[in-house]
């Protein structure tokens, strides 16, 4: 059978992670933050610190379970050996329904939309635009996965240095710090925890793709050494920067201003240079969301692999090309339903529903750390969790408050999201589980045990 190719690197992995995360969020959603925290600059402040220590503590948590266990399937095969095969086909259902596919979805029309920004598009061209992005990337992935590393190191380079680039200028030409210090705390308190908490998801939505690189573990050349490192380093350098941009942004234009802005990015550099720097904004994105799409293509087709290995999905997905060495099925699989989704007029408010349901899965995948303590003592963990257990369950708990903040608040958006996972469950039981009964497939990556059979 052949088998995937261990080709990722400690650079490769880290500039996934940073790819993966750096979409269009930090270019939009800070002026969501600042208005459901009631225009509080410290309490946004708090928001964006606050959400990158918990991607911190999860990467923690996923390093050593990275390192533990070094296949393809990432968060899939956590769940799976820590709490069974249903929830983990629970979880890879709706990754391929809803929360990697309408990523891939919302990216592509988002690259369409900007692109738009630049070069005139009427709403059929835009159309055509999302879907050959989408069958952009779909091809390179297929092609084989140094390609579409490589891909990925450059532009995540490149719109790094933009972003870096931006907010540098902003804080040096921003005029607006003395209003930060005034509206520091809100004047009023009521609602504000219920806002955080909504403002806590929004961010974590910019964070969003951390997590992705733990798919392709199965791809890495040393993931017992290299994954710890890369997903601290990356997550941490993600939450300085993430803090700084949504400073220089309300440096910029200014508290009121800024949470008003639903183009927060453009809007501050169009404000400190001049309209012409709403273009190079748009660049950024463009390059930005088109990196972030192929991060999901890159990663999120491994857990479609491993479920078919497993016998828990389409046994053609569990095909490695005889030539690029790729799950091409998995990833055309992936591409062909997210182009559906694109042209969905209201496949929108799908990704919010999804969301919510993806932070369910993460902190199940966090918490499968201690089943996993208890029941493999001996199993070889060449990174372990620092402050264990607090630093898994802080993360876990964090996940558990956002999840039921957001039950609380939006309840309506909340059961349409857990359909999404409700809908996986009569097919596990009268479709899929008599795959289960015949033997499953191994997944070459399973037996990444030893150093000595990693591709060098």
């Amino acid at each position: 059978m052949t088998q995937l190719l261990r080709t990722l690197r400690l650079r490769d992995l880290a500039l996934l992670i940073v790819g993966a995360v750096i979409g269009s969020g930090i270019f939009l959603v800070p002026a969501q933050v600042l208005r459901q925290v009631h225009g509080s600059t410290g309490l946004a402040t708090l928001v964006w610190l606050g959400g990158g220590v918990l991607a911190l503590l999860g990467a923690l948590t996923y390093g050593e379970l990275a390192t533990m266990k070094p296949s393809a399937g990432g968060i899939y095969v956590y769940v799976r050996d820590g709490f069974g095969r249903l929830p983990a086909f629970l979880y890879g259902w709706s990754m391929f329904l809803a929360i990697s596919s309408g990523a891939v979805s919302a990216l592509a029309v988002a690259f369409s939309t900007y692109l738009g920004t630049v070069v005139p598009l009427g709403p059929a061209a835009s159309k055509v635009v999302a879907l050959a992005s989408i069958a952009a990337v779909t091809v390179v992935n297929v092609l084989g996965t140094r390609k579409s590393s490589d891909l990925q190191n450059w532009t995540t380079l490149i719109k790094v240095l933009l972003l870096v680039g931006i907010t540098a200028v902003l804080l040096m030409l921003g005029r607006h710090s003395a209003e930060i210090s005034s509206s520091w705390w809100p004047r009023e308190t009521s609602g504000v925890l219920s806002g955080f908490g909504l403002a806590m998801v929004t961010a974590l939505w910019a964070y969003e793709g951390w997590q992705f690189a733990t798919y392709s573990a199965g791809e890495a050349v040393n993931p017992r050494r290299d994954f710890p490192r890369a997903l601290f380093w990356a997550t941490l350098f993600l939450t300085v920067l993430y803090v700084v941009a949504d400073f220089g942004y309300r440096v910029a234009l200014g508290p009121q201003v800024a949470a008003s802005s639903d183009v927060i990015a453009a809007a501050s550099m169009k404000a400190t240079v001049g309209p012409w720097a709403a273009k190079l904004v748009a660049l950024t994105i463009l390059i930005s969301v088109f990196s972030a799409m192929n991060s999901v293509v890159l990663t999120a087709p491994r857990v479609f692999y491993a479920m078919a290995c497993d016998g828990l999905f389409f046994r053609k997905l569990a095909e490695v090309h005889p030539r690029f060495r790729t799950p091409a099925t998995a990833i055309i699989a992936l591409g062909v339903w997210s182009a559906v989704l694109s042209l969905m007029g209201s496949f929108q408010k799908l990704i919010g529903y999804a969301m919510f349901v993806a932070w369910i899965f993460y902190g199940l995948g966090g918490a499968s750390i201690f089943p996993l303590r208890r029941r493999e003592p001996q199993a070889d963990r060449p990174f372990r969790v620092p402050g264990y257990p607090w630093t898994p369950a802080v993360f876990v708990a964090s996940a558990l408050a956002l999840v039921v903040n957001v039950i609380v608040a939006t309840p309506w958006d909340a059961a349409k999201g857990l359909a999404i996972v409700a809908l996986g469950g009569p097919i596990y039981w009268m479709w899929f589980r008599r795959r289960t009964e015949a033997p499953a497939l191994q997944s070459p990556s399973a037996e990444a045990g030893s150093e000595n059979t990693f591709a060098q």
